[in-house]
Parts: structure tokens; C-alpha cells; sequence
């Protein structure tokens, strides 16, 4: 009888340096525990890295979360603590980006805690998007886009919340604005097309 040719193994080749996986501690977890999660590491993280600070820190503002929503592979917020508010991503799923050297979480876990991590680029409903890598062990994870980080001027959360309402209705209306432009020039030159095409004509017809 013939031999039986082996199978051939599917392990990882340990010669080979394996990319390493985002940690999805939290991507299980129901929006409400999420939340809660996600409060308790801020307040945290305050408490040990912000609470004596002078310089950067606004300690009138809370810890709030706001504006909670999915997009596939991510579940998106906004954070605001008295230090910046942020755009915050945390996958649902592994969202196939290669982590940097020194930023699994075996690496980060015992860490000094940045606030900045490695920058991020990816994209989130066909737009490019930057964010900065970051990881706590109650999270996992993270990326986050600073928004606001000047807050000293700033007397409540709602003062925050409605200066970047303001930033986002400026921005809106300069997009509608370059879009008006552009269809005004699209009309413009359309018209230029025509009007010079039954100029040559008439031209030649003559």
C-alpha cells in the first residue's frame, strides 16, 4: 500500500514574525456597558497622568461621551476630558491594520500611558482618515482624533460641545459653498461650450 502523503500543517512558521493582532477587549460588550467601560478608563486615566496638572488641563470640564454610533469595523464618540476633546474609535472586529513595532499589547501592557500614539491612516465610509494608535488594558485598542485640545477658554462641556457644532456648521458651509462654485462654473462653462460651437456655426453657414 502506498504511503499516505502527511498533511501539510497550517501552524504559523515561528521564523516568521506573526503581525500583531489588536487587542478587542470591549468589542463584545452591549453600547451601555462600552460606555461605562470607557468612562471608568478616562476617569482613570485623569486621575493618574492629568489630576495635578496645570498647564494643559481644564479641570472645570467632566468626562463625557457623546454622539455613540457604529460604522463598520468601528464603533465611533466623541470623548471629551479636561484635556482634549476627541474623536474615539474602537473596533468592533479586527479591522486588518498593522499594528507599529511595540504596540501589541503584551508591549504597551505596564507602559507609560501617551496621549499621542503613532499615527493611524485609514478610512472610514470611503474618506481617508488619520488617528493616533493608543491602548489601555480596559479598552484595548484605540484610536483617537483630537478635535479640540486647547481647553482653558472653556467654562462647561456645552461650551465645548458648541464650539466644535460651530467648527463643523463653518465647515459645512464652505463645502456647500465649493460645491455652488463648482456648479456655477460647470454652468458657466457649459454654456461657453454651446454658445461658442453655434458661433462657429452661424460662422460657417454665412
Amino acid at each position: 500500500m502506498a504511503d499516505t502523503p502527511a498533511e501539510k500543517s497550517t501552524a504559523p512558521d515561528p521564523r516568521v514574525k506573526q503581525p500583531a493582532a489588536w487587542s478587542l477587549v470591549v468589542a463584545h460588550e452591549v453600547d451601555e456597558r462600552f460606555l461605562g467601560l470607557l468612562l471608568e478608563a478616562f476617569r482613570s486615566i485623569y486621575a493618574q497622568h492629568f489630576s495635578d496638572d496645570l498647564w494643559i488641563v481644564n479641570h472645570n470640564l467632566p468626562i463625557d461621551v457623546r454622539a455613540l454610533r457604529h460604522t463598520d469595523p468601528w464603533r465611533i464618540a466623541l470623548v471629551l476630558t479636561p484635556w482634549m476633546l476627541a474623536r474615539f474609535f474602537s473596533p468592533l472586529r479586527d479591522p486588518h491594520i498593522e499594528l507599529p513595532d511595540g504596540w501589541h499589547a503584551s508591549d504597551r501592557s505596564g507602559a507609560s500611558y501617551t496621549v499621542i500614539g503613532p499615527p493611524i491612516v485609514f478610512s472610514v465610509l470611503g474618506q481617508e482618515q488619520t488617528a493616533y494608535l493608543n491602548y489601555h488594558p480596559q479598552l484595548g485598542h484605540y484610536l483617537i482624533q483630537p478635535l479640540v485640545q486647547s481647553m482653558q477658554q472653556y467654562a462647561s462641556a456645552e461650551a465645548v460641545y458648541a464650539a466644535w457644532s460651530e467648527v463643523i456648521r463653518s465647515r459645512d458651509e464652505t463645502i456647500r459653498a465649493r460645491q455652488l462654485e463648482c456648479k456655477w462654473q460647470s454652468e458657466v462653462s457649459r454654456r461657453e461650450f454651446f454658445t461658442g460651437l453655434r458661433g462657429r456655426r452661424d460662422h460657417d453657414d454665412s
